[in-house]
């Protein structure tokens, strides 16, 4: 009797990583966080692989505050395709809008939310948005954290050693939150 090579159950699955992209949207400064997370297959079928998302890369886009805001708009509009034609994400995650100070800021944010998301969706890829109290409690485990609880936590989980902005932890810590609602989502 002959033996061929030894038939492995999860032959089938794919477990490559998936590259998500956060943004964080402001009409002055914009933070992006670039991480590479596991396949939500290699958890849901048991893989021994240890589920650790990985840190590839952060910023923010610095836009001219005296300037009007159709220019801001402009600038955020080419500066983000670029980020994203730079590090060709296989998932968008934008951070919801939920309160803003005033009617003029309310408006502002509105058109810069506007500009984020028709950039991301022009790329065709899958969207999703996260409130910041969705994305605290995922990442701190406390939806009412402060700034420098959640850069704290975004720099612990993905064992950064370097400062970040506010703006950039906050857009790591909604590309953290997305991989880990996604890993125990159903494929």
């Amino acid at each position: 009797m002959e033996y061929s090579e030894p038939y492995s159950v999860f032959s089938v699955v794919n477990f490559d990583p998936m590259k998500i992209l956060g943004i964080d949207p402001g009409s002055v400064y914009c933070g992006y966080g670039f991480i590479k997370a596991p396949d939500r297959n290699a958890h849901n079928a048991g893989s021994r692989k240890s589920w650790r998302p990985m840190y590839l890369s952060s910023g923010r886009i610095v836009l001219p505050a005296r300037q009007p805001l159709h220019i801001r708009l402009k600038e955020l509009y080419t500066n983000l395709s670029e980020v994203i034609a730079e590090y060709g994400p296989d998932e968008i995650v934008i951070e919801k809008m939920f309160f803003a100070r005033g009617i003029k800021a309310a408006i502002s944010m509105g058109h810069t939310r506007g500009v984020v998301l028709i950039a991301a969706a022009l790329t065709g890829l899958d969207i999703y948005e996260y409130s910041a109290l969705e994305v605290k409690k995922s990442v701190v485990g406390y939806g009412k954290a402060d700034k420098n609880q959640v850069q704290k936590m975004v720099k612990e989980i993905l064992t950064i050693g370097h400062p970040l902005s506010p703006d950039s932890a906050d857009a790591l810590a909604l590309a953290l939150c997305h991989a880990h609602t996604r890993k125990f989502d159903s494929p």
